[in-house]
């Protein structure tokens, strides 16, 4: 088994494009660093603290983040997310994450994610194809 201790953490840096804005992910119409951008920022930095750390054939997906977008950020600008690990529970992590801009404090979230067999994820996905119905 996995031997992930709390305080881990890793950051993470992009330039924000055209591509991570609001109107380019259609949840807004203005020209500035998405909440879904955002989120993916956070939940990789989230997977970098745990580079190195988990089994061969091992993966986390996550499944819950609750986040606050304090402040919009303009195309350009260098955005930075740290994850901190503060919590194992059996195959339940826990991360408390903050993001800035070049300015201020951006975002945080409380985000969760379970460590999981990659393989065995995967068959059981895919295995959803042949349970599809006509909507």
């Amino acid at each position: 088994m996995n031997n992930i201790s709390s305080g881990l953490s890793a950051e993470i840096t992009l330039t924000v494009t055209d591509s991570e804005t609001a109107a380019k992910f259609g949840s807004g119409l203005v020209p500035v660093f998405a909440t879904p951008a955002l989120v993916g920022i956070m939940e990789g930095a989230a997977v970098k603290a745990l580079e190195g750390q988990l089994a061969e054939g091992q993966t986390t997906v996550g499944t819950r983040i609750e986040v606050h977008h304090l402040a919009a950020t303009p195309v350009g600008m260098i955005v930075r997310a740290r994850a901190e690990l503060t919590a194992v529970d059996g195959r339940k992590l826990t991360f408390q994450i903050e993001a800035w801009d070049e300015v201020e404090k951006i975002g945080e979230a409380f985000h969760e994610r379970f460590i999981i067999d990659q393989e065995k994820f995967m068959t059981k996905t895919k295995g959803k194809m042949s349970q599809t119905s006509q909507i």
